[in-house]
């Protein structure tokens, strides 16, 4: 039996279409909380939390600093923290997934 998404798990989702949110530039912070599937983030602050857009379901967003020294993500977030640390690089997207298991977020192995 298939389960129906949420209702903004469209605007998560790979494949989009021309109605879907378009990419948002958020001032980064300890916690963000993204508005679709890939979010610009500027400034320094280090990232800790990242709120999934659906508490307790796997979910996927990509992230692009655009601050010329970004700063590191964190793994001392409290409430959705980051699995790793990582040291985003500049304009370099990089896809974060969330285990509602283990209750983390995991950076993509970038190479």
């Amino acid at each position: 039996m298939a389960v129906a998404g949420t209702l903004n798990s469209a605007d998560f989702g790979v494949v989009q279409a021309s109605t879907q949110p378009k990419p948002q530039t958020q001032v980064c912070a300890a916690t963000i909380t993204p508005n679709g599937r890939f979010t610009f983030l500027s400034g320094q602050v280090q990232l800790a939390n990242i709120v999934p857009p659906t508490p307790g379901a796997y979910c996927e967003v990509v992230l692009c600093f655009t601050h010329g020294a970004p700063g590191a993500m964190l793994t001392n977030g409290a409430t959705y923290p980051i699995k790793v640390a990582y040291q985003p690089i500049t304009e370099r997207p990089i896809l974060m997934c969330y285990d509602p298991v283990s209750n983390y977020w995991w950076p993509a192995a970038v190479v």
